[in-house]
This record gives C-alpha cells, sequence and structure tokens, in this order.
C-alpha cells in the first residue's frame, strides 16, 4: 500500500496558542514529563503566566491543543483524490497524514506517552481528546460516525491509530515500512469487528423491538391507576365538577 509523506505546514507567525504548544512539545522532547511547570512552559513560549491561564487551563489542556493543530494541518491536505477508493484505503491515507504531521514532535510524543501509560486519569481525558480528533479523521475519509455504531467506530479508530504508534515510535525506517503494515492490520480488524457488530445488531433487532414495546407498555399501564384514582376523587366530590 503506498502512501507519499505530505509534511505538515508551520505553525502560524505570532499565533500564541501554537507558541504555547510548540514550547510544550520542544521541553517534553528533553525532559520527563512531569517535571515541566507551567511555569516552565511560559517562559519557553514568551508569554506570561496571565497569557497562558487565558490560552489553557492546565499542562494537559495544552496536549488538547496540539492534537487540535495536528487536527488542521491533516484536515488542510485533504483532497478528493481518493474518493472513489475504499474506506480503508481512505482512512489509511488520512491516518498515514496525520503521522506525518506529528513526526516533527516524535521524540517529545513518545516520552509523554511513557510517562501517562501510569496515569489513568490522564489517559481517560486524551482519550477524549482523540475521539474528537479521530471523527474528524474519519469524516475527512469519508466515513459516517453517526448512528447506533457510531461510537463504538471511533473508540475502534482511536485503539488502533494507539497501536499503530507503538509500533511508529519504534520504526526508524524513513518508508515507515513497518508502521504501514501495522496500520494496515489494525484497521482491516476494525473492519471485520464492526462487520460483526452490525451483524449482532441486525440479529437482536427483533429483542431491542420487542423490549421496547414491553416498556411502553408498561408505562402505559402506570399511568392509568393515576387516571382511574383522579375519576374517582371527582366522583366522591362535588357533583356538579362531574
Amino acid at each position: 500500500m503506498a502512501h507519499k509523506p505530505r509534511t505538515a505546514e508551520a505553525p502560524a507567525s505570532g499565533n500564541p496558542r501554537e507558541a504555547v504548544v510548540e514550547a510544550l512539545m520542544r521541553l517534553a522532547a528533553e525532559q520527563p514529563w512531569s517535571d515541566i511547570e507551567i511555569t516552565d512552559i511560559a517562559r519557553e513560549a514568551g508569554v506570561s503566566l496571565s497569557e497562558f491561564r487565558d490560552l489553557f487551563p492546565s499542562k494537559g489542556a495544552v496536549l488538547g491543543g496540539f492534537s487540535r493543530m495536528i487536527d488542521k494541518a491533516v484536515l488542510a491536505g485533504t483532497t478528493d483524490d481518493l474518493a472513489e477508493e475504499p474506506s480503508r484505503e481512505r482512512l489509511f491515507d488520512v491516518l498515514m497524514r496525520r503521522l506525518d504531521a506529528m513526526t516533527p514532535y516524535k521524540t517529545a510524543l513518545r516520552r509523554i506517552v511513557f510517562a501517562l501509560r501510569t496515569d489513568p486519569l490522564s489517559l481517560a481525558a486524551l482519550n477524549g481528546v482523540a475521539l474528537n480528533s479521530q471523527r474528524f479523521m474519519l469524516a475527512a475519509a469519508g466515513i459516517d460516525t453517526e448512528g447506533p455504531l457510531g461510537r463504538l467506530k471511533l473508540q475502534g479508530v482511536v485503539i488502533a491509530f494507539a497501536r499503530t504508534m507503538e509500533t511508529w515510535f519504534e520504526d526508524d525506517d524513513p518508508a515507515l515500512a513497518r508502521t504501514m503494515a501495522r496500520l494496515d492490520r489494525e484497521i482491516r480488524n476494525g473492519e471485520r469487528l464492526m462487520e460483526r457488530a452490525e451483524d449482532l445488531r441486525r440479529l437482536t433487532a427483533p429483542l431491542r423491538a420487542l423490549g421496547r414495546s414491553l416498556l411502553e407498555r408498561g408505562s402505559r399501564r402506570a399511568r392509568r391507576p393515576a387516571r382511574d384514582e383522579a375519576d374517582d376523587d371527582r366522583l366522591d366530590g362535588d357533583p356538579i365538577a362531574v
């Protein structure tokens, strides 16, 4: 499966948000994540703490800013060249372009991911960021994310990309042969999972319809005594009210 790397656009000059993101990534490439303070980031970015606070509420939020910066780079390079290709090919191209955009920050990302592996709260927050990013990546690939299986599809791509990054971190080949093979395998596995999920959804459709019917019937029965009781109260009261 061929892939032509595309270089991400440089951050816009004078953009303080991107300056802070770039500062954090430079620091993360050189020192442990836990040693980086917000004052260090502000100093490296050339902004005051007040300006930093207006831009980001925390160090972790800067990672969300990094993800959005990468989203923008990938989406800006999205074309209709692969519109007629299978969805697998379109997604492969989009995710490889995401890795291309992330390449200048590879060392920092490797250190950050390693540092956060034992921090469940941070991982949960980053998963939310990844879900938002992958929603746009799937959209760029022309793949729907709405509907009953949309959330499963999104989470599946997040996991597939995270697993691919594990190989990418160790892949020093400029052609990224190992990375591309891993991504292709993860996408194919995801396709099979979605096919099974769709089959299961079709098989359980009658049961879901029956469940909804029973719930609606129970709801009607629950409301009926209340109406009857109200009628009794009216009969016991002023006959004129009847």
